[in-house]
């Protein structure tokens, strides 16, 4: 949901009218659906151990079902994507195949980073190419950004699931390199990326406001990124999600802002 209310935020800024910009926003949430769905399935036995409360190992939800949503989540998403235009249904294509990498091969591995750092700065050009066709020379700073801060979340919720991962075997970063270093990079990152957008705002002339938006913004994240060494898991996911939810809104402000004074330059 948050990645389909981004989407709708960047289209806006973009230009694009009220209903392309949930079209766009609705496709990337059936988009992340499949890509949920298909997760748990493959979780299923794992979370029969460590989150037995979820959807599939609780029987609320059967495998087949499952199968239909992931399924038919990707059709009807790839569908509001293609009617966007060849260019936005290729990104859309690339999202889902960098989702179901996650969840099929890298989750249970050290390198389940790498797909949140290839999927996250698709969110924003899915939304942008959806809206214009094409990408504007900011996005040479807003991609390597949305790299550093993917990585970031990743680690983030490497911590979320610290404790269920153990139970199940499960290899994660956190696993690996433990609580301490795996919180410090995620905080490293994120800080990293705050730094960025706040510098390219002032050197581009966005004004004083969007500077502070930027840091206060990418500030926040950090803070909440104190939280997941909670030993309550609820806590540890609320702030994973006031992460997520920070690096949202500083891409969508930081965009907003070079919009508003006109860097917006072709590619």
């Amino acid at each position: 949901m948050l990645d389909g209310i981004v989407t709708v935020a960047i289209a806006a800024i973009a230009g694009a009218g009220p209903a392309r910009a949930l079209q766009l926003g609705f496709g990337m949430t059936l988009l992340q659906a499949s890509i949920g769905a298909l997760n748990d399935i493959v979780d299923a036995p794992a979370d029969a151990i460590g989150q037995p409360w979820k959807p599939i190992p609780a029987g609320r939800v059967t495998v087949v079902a499952a199968r239909s949503v992931a399924a038919g989540a990707a059709a009807a998403g790839l569908l509001l994507a293609a009617t966007a235009g060849p260019a936005t249904f290729a990104v859309a294509l690339a999202i889902l195949a960098v989702g179901y990498a996650y969840d099929l091969r890298l989750k249970a591995t050290p390198w389940s980073w790498l797909p949140f750092a290839a999927g996250i700065p698709l969110l924003p050009v899915f939304a942008w190419v959806g809206a214009t066709t094409t990408l504007p020379s900011v996005f040479g700073v807003l991609i390597p950004a949305a790299v550093a801060a993917g990585a970031g979340l990743a680690l983030g919720n490497a911590l979320v699931d610290l404790d269920e991962d153990r139970l199940a075997g499960v290899r994660s970063p956190a696993q690996v390199w433990g609580r301490a270093s795996t919180s410090r990079a995620s905080s490293v990152l994120l800080a990293g990326v705050a730094a960025v957008a706040a510098t390219a705002a002032l050197l581009l002339g966005l004004g004083l406001l969007p500077v502070v938006l930027s840091g206060g913004l990418g500030a926040a994240a950090v803070v909440a990124g104190r939280w997941l060494a909670s030993p309550d898991r609820t806590v540890r996911e609320r702030a994973w999600q006031a992460q997520a939810a920070a690096v949202g809104g500083l891409a969508a402000v930081w965009l907003a802002a070079v919009v508003a004074a006109g860097r917006v330059g072709p590619s």
